[in-house]
């Protein structure tokens, strides 16, 4: 897990930890897409449900409440994941956020094996509605109030994603290598 440098972003196995975390399904724009968020008797946070196309949808993501974060320029975020080997994206939303806008970095899991992945900021993308945005100014670590993960694959069925820790790894600290 995380090197004697790395700060925690989130404790999973606190009490109401859970309470910290919300789901953003297409049903916003009319999609039928379903998904809940459970801690687990482990101590993770699980995010199960269906991805549906119909009627325009095809997207299911949770985010953290915003709150501040504390990253540094050169940081990266480290994740400890169990997945079901699809590709999810990893999101983060910067203090003032337009409507349907954030930064990605692809996750791709593995069917049931735990994985330790970092992010390095600087990853990062701009994304607006599901597409890459190319003009944009790039991620400053000063702004991101929350981050979330988000599934978007295009391929409807069942998903999983399990999370057993976040945290902030220093320029220079011991991290894994990006998957």
């Amino acid at each position: 897990m995380g090197d004697g440098n790395a700060r925690s972003l989130a404790d999973f196995e606190r009490p109401n930890f859970s309470q910290e975390w919300y789901t953003v399904l297409d049903g916003v724009m009319g999609g039928y897409s379903l998904g809940v968020l459970r801690a687990s008797p482990e101590g993770t946070l699980v995010f199960a449900g269906n991805l549906s196309l119909e009627n325009g949808g095809g997207f299911a993501s949770f985010r953290s409440k915003p709150k501040s974060m504390g990253l540094l320029p050169g940081d990266s975020i480290r994740v400890r994941v169990r997945g079901d080997g699809r590709t999810y994206s990893m999101t983060l939303y910067p203090d003032r956020c337009p409507t349907a806008f954030s930064y990605r970095s692809p996750l791709h899991t593995l069917p049931d094996i735990w994985q330790e992945i970092s992010f390095p900021l600087a990853g990062f993308v701009a994304n607006s509605f599901g597409r890459a945005v190319s003009d944009c100014d790039p991620l400053s670590p000063f702004d991101v109030r929350a981050l979330g993960f988000l599934l978007g694959d295009k391929r409807p069925g069942p998903f999983r994603l399990e999370l057993g820790g976040i945290w902030i790894a220093p320029p220079g600290g011991c991290l894994m290598g990006h998957e």
